[in-house]
């Protein structure tokens, strides 16, 4: 078979069940793909020794007639993910050299299926960040550009490492994790999918944390009926993570029909912001005809809390983050600063996280340890609290009414310039989550769909917001926007 890189995950399960190709040869096709796309600085922890390992274990359970869907499919992991004996540094100098002896429960559970790592990816350090520009490793670049311009593209963030390898065909899907945002955003910037599961749908073990009442992992894949394969793979109970749900993981695929006829979409009044550009209105305005034209009722609603989403996102994860980060200190693993002559263990500490952490970083742990602070505990974090479980309220309101998914717009532009924020005010970067924290926040799945083209010729997506543990029905609405689109376009290869 030709253009190996390019199939699905279904159209590669099907193809090696039917004897047309290997699992060796797919991770080899991947494995030259990654050599040749440096420039996107996608991949950033090669593994192509344990990559055909694996493929030939996957070549021999899918000969005995006992292959998942999985098996046999190259995948890249995002550098957040604890693999065992490779490096997992989540993009961030104070886990250099860091090797765990354990195995994330995700990549265990997509290893047990048969899948294939090919390597780690490039993020946001510890997740925090929107264009993938706070990597220790450097920028990762977007494969699509702006007509004719050869500027670089912000892949989008935290996951941007993980769109880049997908979207130029470096791998067949990836991991990603989302805490206000960053699958479905990166997942919108390069024209792939990208589902965010319900908090709890798939375990947080082995992840390094960054606000872990927010974090959740899922699929960044090619289409919707990937992403419904390999949550299969992802998902279930977890005894290792307290947060884990103990539900019964459906066949999320069976449950592709495309038949939504009956099902009521919500179009949130509160989400048509000032500002926003015109093509995205427009395209918000064609995914609901999409939907109507497919048989859905379309109605208005009012999620009244949205308009606090964002400051209480960024009061919540920063203070989060606060805690999680404070066991990076030199003592046990990753980075130890060099002390001076009578230096004790105070200014080992005070060295190894003023070297070890970037700006971003930085930023967020001294707001979050700030509104943490005595003084302003109840001011800032437990007001924050106490309007999270109203945004929270807004949505189980909505649904108890009868709505049974939710459309709005995934990003509030297209994939913008490297570089081109840089010298903004943070809150203008964290301006691109608004669309997106509230799901992370009422701990709701919502996926990503591509959906259209802007005038630079960028790709645009639309998101879905579900009902809690409902992913299949979720999938399933996603599936008929995705065939009501027909989607297909691919970036030009210039790498």
């Amino acid at each position: 078979m030709s253009d190996l890189t390019r199939l699905t995950i279904a159209g590669a399960r099907d193809a090696l069940r039917k004897g047309e190709t290997t699992s060796v040869e797919i991770t080899e096709a991947c494995l030259s793909a990654i050599e040749e796309a440096g420039a996107l600085n996608a991949f950033v922890h090669h593994t192509p020794e344990i990559a055909l390992e694996q493929a030939k274990a996957a070549d021999a359970r899918i000969k005995a007639g006992e292959a998942p869907s999985m098996c046999g499919i190259p995948l890249g992991i995002k550098d957040l993910f604890c693999t065992k004996g490779v490096p997992s540094q989540a993009a961030s100098a104070i886990l250099g050299g860091f090797k765990p002896e354990y195995e994330s429960t995700v990549t265990s559970q997509l290893f047990d299926a048969g899948a294939v790592m090919l390597g780690k990816l490039n993020m946001d350090e510890f997740a925090m960040g929107s264009s993938n520009e706070t990597s220790t490793y450097g920028n990762a670049v977007n494969p699509w550009r702006r007509g004719n311009d050869d500027a670089a593209l912000t892949p989008g963030g935290s996951s941007g490492g993980s769109a880049s390898a997908v979207a130029a065909d470096l791998c067949l899907a990836a991991t990603g994790t989302d805490t206000g945002g960053s699958i479905r955003q990166p997942a919108a910037f390069v024209g792939i999918t990208g589902l965010k599961p319900t908090y709890g749908r798939v375990s947080r073990w082995g992840i390094i944390a960054f606000a872990s009442s927010l974090d959740q992992a899922g699929p960044m894949t090619k289409d919707v009926r990937d992403c419904a394969i390999m949550l299969g793979a992802m998902a279930g109970h977890d005894p290792k993570d307290s947060t884990s749900a103990e539900l019964a993981v459906p066949d999320f695929e069976a449950m592709l029909t495309g038949d939504i006829r009956g099902k009521v979409i919500g179009i949130p009044c509160e989400y048509r912001m000032a500002g926003m550009p015109e093509e995205i209105e427009a395209l918000w305005a064609e995914g609901t005809e999409m939907l109507k034209s497919a048989g859905a009722e379309i109605r208005d609603i009012s999620l009244p809390h949205t308009k606090y989403a964002l400051p209480t996102y960024y009061v919540i994860a920063p203070a989060e983050a606060s805690s999680n980060l404070a066991r990076y200190d030199g003592v046990r693993f990753g980075h130890r600063a060099k002390l001076a002559q009578g230096d004790g263990i105070v200014e080992m500490y005070e060295k190894t996280r003023a070297e070890g952490f970037g700006d971003e970083v930085k930023r967020r742990i001294m707001v979050g340890t700030y509104v943490l602070s005595a003084g302003y505990y109840d001011a800032y974090y437990n007001r924050a609290r106490k309007v999270r479980a109203l945004i929270k309220r807004d949505f189980e309101e909505v649904f108890a009414a009868g709505v049974d998914a939710i459309l709005t717009p995934a990003t509030p532009s297209a994939a913008f310039g490297l570089g081109e924020m840089a010298e903004a005010d943070p809150v203008q970067m964290y301006l691109n989550d608004v669309f997106t924290v509230t799901v992370n926040l009422a701990g709701l799945p919502g996926i990503a769909v591509p959906t259209g083209i802007d005038k630079q010729g960028l790709p645009l997506g639309l998101q879905l917001i579900g009902r809690p543990w409902e992913e299949g029905d979720l999938l399933n609405t996603a599936y008929a926007l995705e065939r009501a689109a027909g989607f297909v376009a691919k970036p030009g290869k210039w790498w």
